[in-house]
């Protein structure tokens, strides 16, 4: 062919003049098409026209009540895009919630006492006064002695512990843990 010549396009003309041609049909999927058919299914002696996609789930959740492990898989990710589509159209309403926390020691005392962990202890002091002070049960003192990894103990300390245990005679104290 030569260059300067006679080519089979002149220049500055389109080789298609009509451009392409239109689509036909709409862009859908071959499934679109069989989904969009209808069957008539009977069931428990009713007829009844479902979709395709509404047969196969129906056949779905009948296959996962036999046992198939592929349809149950299957059924609970319907589940779960269903509660998803749910939630999506009707999210939960909050609510505001007050909370009220109260500190007090009376209370953490009942609670040992009714689980038996102290007892009350009442005493008469030098002024002729009475009060009253928890004391721990000896089994629940000794645990906490026995916990791994506590600190060495003072001499104040000991005695805080047998002033404050109901019978700290029977305690056994830890090795290597009295100063």
């Amino acid at each position: 062919m030569s260059r300067g010549g006679h080519t089979r396009f002149s220049k500055g003309q389109s080789g298609n003049p009509k451009g392409r041609p239109k689509a036909r049909r709409p862009h859908v999927s071959a499934f679109d098409i069989i989904f969009d058919k209808t069957l008539t299914v009977t069931q428990g002696g009713v007829e009844r026209e479902l979709t395709i996609d509404e047969a196969l789930q129906l056949q779905t959740y009948q296959a996962a009540l036999k046992g198939s492990r592929m349809a149950i898989r299957q059924v609970l990710k319907m589940i779960e895009k269903r509660e998803a589509a749910l939630a999506k159209l009707n999210p939960p309403k909050s609510r505001a919630l007050t909370m009220e926390v109260e500190h007090d020691a009376d209370n953490a005392d009942e609670a040992m006492r009714i689980l038996g962990i102290a007892t009350l202890d009442k005493t008469e002091d030098s002024g002729g006064y009475w009060s009253t002070h928890l004391r721990l049960a000896t089994w629940a003192t000794q645990a906490a002695l026995s916990r791994p990894g506590r600190r060495r103990l003072t001499e104040k300390d000991v005695e805080d512990i047998k002033r404050l245990t109901c019978s700290p005679e029977r305690l056994k104290w830890p090795r290597g843990r009295l100063a």
